[in-house]
């Protein structure tokens, strides 16, 4: 490995080698720069330290030259799995909720109850919305959070993993999906046209992981996310990846803008 790097060995002790950062001895899987007074242990830490790379460049660099070997990556290296925490239940803050997305929002009080009822949504101790992403066999796997309060606020539960489900609202019968920016445009847009699967992406992504899964299905499948900069390029990226999914434009900035401006005529 030491090869690879540029380093040579010296002439006279098998365990030193001359190396573009100084003079290092190897000691079974333990190094020592004595030239810079830096020791490590593993292939890994040696690779960080001799070639200036991260972590994850190391790896990727010792994976090519070591093709087909394995590689021990120590445990102390590997990220640990982010654990899901999702935010308290407090049905004592549904009505400040439900007053948000019916008398804020335009949403129908009877889809709201319906989320509810479903447990598709729920009010946090904080009086948030919890738009609750589920993935295979209904697993919970993350949830979109959404303030009530007078300062606009969203974000995403502590471990969410938006790779392996989402957000989404449908008829029995649905004709096409509509891939939206967030949860609240998903429900605005089933308000609008209810014979349809809205599905949030929790954020602008033009190829969520499990997009691929509906590709070439029968399903008709329309890019909705918002009328501005962002909405517009992540909309031509994800039409690009998927040709066959078709752009459907919200006539103001979003769903829910639409949404509103119908319910106040």
């Amino acid at each position: 490995m030491l090869d690879g790097t540029g380093a040579v060995k010296d002439k006279f002790d098998k365990a030193k080698w001359h190396t573009t950062k100084g003079t290092i001895s190897i000691c079974g899987p333990k190094f020592m720069n004595w030239s810079k007074g830096i020791g490590g242990g593993g292939a890994i830490d040696l690779v960080m330290h001799l070639k200036n790379y991260d972590f994850k460049t190391a790896v990727l660099w010792l994976d090519t030259l070591f093709s087909g070997h394995h590689i021990q990556i120590p445990s102390n290296k590997i990220k640990p799995k982010a654990i899901l925490k999702l935010p308290k239940k407090d049905s004592t803050k549904l009505p400040q909720l439900i007053n948000y997305l019916v008398k804020i929002r335009s949403i129908p009080l009877s889809l709201v109850r319906d989320l509810i009822h479903s447990a598709k949504l729920y009010a946090d101790t904080k009086a948030n919305a919890v738009f609750l992403l589920l993935g295979k066999e209904k697993r919970i796997v993350g949830a979109e959070l959404r303030g009530t309060n007078h300062t606009p606020w969203r974000g995403m539960a502590q471990g969410s993993r938006k790779s392996l489900g989402f957000f989404r609202v449908k008829s029995r019968y649905p004709n096409k999906l509509v891939l939206l920016e967030s949860a609240i445009d998903a429900i605005s847009f089933f308000a609008l046209d209810p014979n349809c699967m809205a599905i949030s992406t929790s954020g602008a992504s033009p190829n969520p992981a499990w997009l691929k899964y509906f590709i070439n299905t029968e399903y008709e499948i329309y890019c909705g996310f918002d009328s501005d900069e962002t909405g517009e390029k992540v909309a031509a990226k994800m039409i690009t990846l998927y040709p066959a999914i078709k752009r459907l434009r919200p006539p103001k900035h979003d769903w829910n803008d639409v949404l509103k401006s119908k319910s106040n005529k």
